[in-house]
């Protein structure tokens, strides 16, 4: 009897564990990437080179303190890479990127093996994390410690979303200023909005602001979108920082758009 409850206590404990989200989903696709915990991170923080491997926007946004910023999606990653760990023979260069669900820290890690650049690490709890915890190792538009209450959650960001049909009825029935703020490679040359919109994107710091400056001044609702819907929340700093009382962004991107375009034709 004590055997067969052992038995289906262990069913039910296995049952649990699978029921739990998956909170490092990278781990599992990125088996050969060494990572290492939030904790641990900040009890070594002062023997480690810490590698920003998100957007140039998203780094001046927020990051940890005294990183440096090296785009995964930079041309000379490696190169840079490698220069870093020639700088830094003897040190652990830690990775990241968003969160835990970025794979950006992994494919950072992974590019680095490839290229024979050794003792590199991702972290990947990411910057959300890290500035939650250790506010006095953070850097938020420029400013540290910060005040986490700062920090924009995603229940908040939500309520700046607008389903991609919503977003196009606003352009078509409002006076507002709308934004695209893709880059030239991901826009390909196509407007969404022909004649309504205004290209800023995003590494172009002093064109955005002068459009921030301009909805806050002429009091229009400000629309943005991004390709995929994931870089406009650090935006989103920058649009309060501004004073910008109205705004709201494309839920998805332009991804988002052409795909309800697409399931609208098939119908």
């Amino acid at each position: 009897m004590k055997y067969l409850s052992f038995i289906l206590c262990s069913f039910l404990l296995v049952e649990l564990a699978l029921a739990v989200p998956n909170e490092f989903p990278g781990r599992k696709l990125y088996l050969a990437v060494p990572y290492i915990e939030l904790q641990d991170l900040y009890n070594k923080r002062k023997n480690v080179v810490f590698v920003d491997v998100r957007s140039g926007y998203e780094f001046q946004t927020l990051r940890i303190k005294g990183a440096i910023n090296i785009p995964l999606a930079s041309p000379d990653f490696t190169t840079r890479m490698k220069q870093l760990r020639g700088k830094h023979a003897s040190k652990p260069i830690v990775v990241y990127c968003n969160g835990k669900t970025c794979m950006k820290s992994y494919k950072a890690v992974s590019k680095c093996r490839l290229h024979g650049i050794s003792n590199v690490i991702a972290y990947d709890a990411g910057i959300m994390d890290w500035a939650k915890r250790y506010p006095a190792e953070a850097v938020l538009l420029g400013k540290t410690p910060i005040n986490p209450a700062n920090l924009i959650k995603k229940s908040r960001f939500k309520n700046h979303l607008l389903a991609p049909e919503r977003f196009e009825e606003r352009v078509a029935t409002s006076n507002a200023l709308v934004l695209d703020v893709r880059d030239p490679f991901q826009r390909e040359g196509i407007s969404i909005f022909v004649g309504k919109e205004q290209r800023a994107p995003l590494d172009n710091k002093q064109l955005i602001d002068k459009y921030l400056e301009k909805a806050r001044k002429e009091n229009r609702t400000l629309l943005v979108y991004d390709a995929a819907g994931k870089q406009v929340r650090w935006l989103m700093y920058h649009i309060e920082e501004k004073g910008v009382k109205s705004y709201y962004f494309m839920n998805g991107g332009a991804h988002a758009y052409y795909k309800n375009l697409r399931q609208q034709f098939v119908r």
